[in-house]
């Protein structure tokens, strides 16, 4: 594909996550593209200058043979000149290609700053409310933990309460049973039946 300022200039690359800048293979592939066809344009630079060497050289054996025609150096000059476009074309499209490294590079480390940053104001909100999470959750549970307590205590009461009351009717009823008992004449009850 021949390659024009226009290309580079114009050349989108997509953004990577996670890593800096773009994705490399794709800036890789594209600037291997920007050398084969940087090696053309030298490749032809170099034709053109071989080109003109002939022309120069069967020139010089020219007026020998003929008379000298006034047009041919308009015509040498054409070459010199687009010989020297090429390479200023060549020269203006590296420093484009490094021009829009240094642009996408600069703004891959921007974008990485902001990310950097947003995570970090992100990790410290969600850190903040975790903690403040976490008292309201122990606040709850010693609320609770109180509340079940003070109802362990009443049941510890209310069984002391329960088992002294059980205990003086049982030692009641045994004293009654000791007092009718002694009353009745010692009869044992199994001699009533």
């Amino acid at each position: 594909m021949p390659l024009s300022p226009d290309d580079v200039v114009t050349k989108q690359f997509q953004h990577v996550r996670f890593k800096e800048g773009f994705d490399p293979d794709e800036v890789d592939d594209f600037l291997d593209e920007i050398v084969v066809e940087w090696r053309k344009a030298l490749a032809e630079n170099e034709e053109l200058k071989a080109k003109l060497a002939a022309y120069e050289s069967g020139e010089a054996a020219a007026p020998v043979q003929a008379a000298p025609a006034p047009a041919p150096a308009p015509v040498v000059a054409a070459p010199a000149v687009s010989t020297a476009d090429g390479a200023t074309q060549s020269a203006s499209i590296i420093e484009l290609a490094q021009r829009l490294h240094d642009e996408h590079v600069a703004e891959g480390k921007s974008q990485r700053d902001k990310l950097i940053a947003d995570a970090r104001s992100q990790a410290a909100a969600i850190v903040s409310d975790a903690e403040a999470r976490g008292r309201d959750e122990i606040a709850r549970l010693e609320k609770e933990r109180g509340a079940l307590e003070g109802r362990i205590a009443e049941l510890q009461k209310f069984e002391s309460d329960y088992r002294s009351q059980l205990r003086s009717y049982i030692e009641g009823k045994l004293r009654d049973l000791e007092t009718t008992g002694t009353s009745s004449g010692a009869t044992p009850v199994s001699a009533g039946l």
